[in-house]
């Protein structure tokens, strides 16, 4: 078995599963080296950290962006932080392909993506729609290992407030007794349980495309 180590590249690491997948690609001694993409310097310092300052509405512009083995996606937002429709599927689109693309041209062989339950490229719902259309953008990039990841209700310490969420989280608590089987992958996961699946299918051998329902019971399709 090879002990070769690897390197990661995440873009995201300021939302919620992209923060615990930070911390757990920090963690995990089979990569020499995470390079996080981010608008603003943070002061997170670690020795197998590289920060890497970008403008993603000019990611293509980018001098010396890195060369790794794994890309980790977790860029999102909602309409209501993005302001639009327009501005959300830039986030939620553009910039996730182009995340993507740059990796693969540089090498890349594994992405690990963050989607959505219920993505569905001709779905009447424009958050599904959206999700829908980045996941098939991505299927066409080619990566040899492509990992999908639909979460349901995400909970986790955000450090932005969302209503729909808060909302949400009471009556998720008391249908998961019920959610069970086929329908475990509705219930609500936590982040960093999403992240763990994420960093576990990069070391997996499957190849080609694979759609992940993570759910902290471990079945229903997730790793």
């Amino acid at each position: 078995m090879s002990t070769r180590k690897r390197s990661a590249l995440i873009a995201g690491a300021s939302g919620l599963v992209g923060g615990f997948c930070l911390q757990r690609l920090l963690q995990d001694e089979r990569y020499s080296m995470t390079y996080s993409l981010v608008r603003t310097a943070t002061r997170q310092q670690h020795p197998r950290l590289s920060e890497r300052l970008v403008n993603f509405d000019k990611l293509d512009q980018t001098v010396d962006f890195p060369a790794v083995d794994d890309v980790y996606c977790c860029l999102g937002t909602t309409i209501g932080q993005a302001g639009s429709k327009e501005a959300f599927e830039k986030v939620d689109l553009d910039y996730v392909v182009a995340v993507a693309s740059l990796a693969r041209k540089n090498g890349a062989q594994r992405c690990m993506l963050v989607s959505a339950l219920g993505a569905d490229p001709v779905s009447s719902v424009f958050y599904n729609r959206i999700k829908g259309r980045m996941e098939v953008e991505l299927q066409q990039l080619d990566f040899p290992a492509l990992h999908i990841f639909r979460p349901s209700l995400l909970t986790g310490p955000r450090k932005d407030f969302r209503l729909g969420e808060r909302l949400a989280t009471p009556l998720a608590v008391l249908l998961r007794p019920v959610l069970r089987g086929s329908l475990a992958r509705y219930r609500a996961v936590h982040a960093d349980h999403v992240a763990s699946c994420m960093v576990k299918a990069a070391f997996s051998p499957v190849k080609g495309v694979e759609i992940h329902y993570p759910s902290e019971t471990g079945k229903s399709g997730g790793p």
